[in-house]
């Protein structure tokens, strides 16, 4: 079972390209290659495949945190959960259940207003996880530059302790922890932890 997430960048054209495309590459760089894996296409969209669903949610949050630490940058993203059915040389170019569910629920974002979501073959999972997403996004979609920065370390080192994250970001650690939980970090990672939970129990 595999993950496609489809995403564009918020209000593109009110931004320079050069802010954000670089940073979003390094983030589906490390996630696989080009263009096997992922694809940018018409300028500010994008699709990437994530091999095991279950590192699907902490790979969209990463992504978010990423470009949030970038001044009036934003992404909406929809997680499509299912099977890969034609495996084309180009991600844009292959198919299964979980690029039809991220593609149909990717054109629904802007109508339901919600950054982040999900649709696979099991619809009661998905009600119970966009509920929890919906909920999650009060908090993503308001995270400071700051408060995204500390994030995006963090999930980054999750073995180390707050003062090592200081030292990364260059900050005190007080603030470190205050900018983890105006972030809801601990929350949204318990979120994360329901999801990887459900994922293994779908047949």
């Amino acid at each position: 079972m595999i993950c496609i997430i489809t995403g564009d960048i918020i209000n593109s054209s009110k931004n320079d390209p050069k802010a954000w495309l670089r940073p979003l590459k390094k983030e589906l760089n490390r996630i696989g290659k080009n263009p096997k894996v992922w694809e940018i296409y018409r300028g500010d969209s994008f699709q990437v495949m994530i091999s095991n669903a279950k590192d699907a949610l902490i790979a969209a949050i990463k992504i978010k945190a990423a470009l949030k630490s970038i001044q009036d940058v934003d992404v909406r993203m929809a997680m499509g959960i299912g099977n890969r059915t034609h495996n084309a040389a180009k991600i844009t170019e292959s198919n299964g259940s979980a690029f039809v569910h991220s593609g149909e629920k990717f054109e629904a974002l802007k109508k339901d207003k919600q950054n982040l979501s999900i649709k696979s073959d099991w619809p009661i999972f998905d009600k119970e996880m966009n509920l929890y997403l919906k909920l999650s996004l009060i908090a993503m979609d308001n995270w400071t530059v700051n408060s995204a920065e500390v994030v995006k370390t963090a999930i980054e080192n999750p073995d180390k302790l707050q003062e090592e994250l200081r030292k990364i970001v260059g900050i005190k650690q007080n603030a470190i922890s205050n900018r983890l939980k105006r972030a809801y970090y601990e929350e949204i990672m318990e979120v994360n932890e329901v999801y990887k939970t459900k994922i293994k129990a779908l047949k």
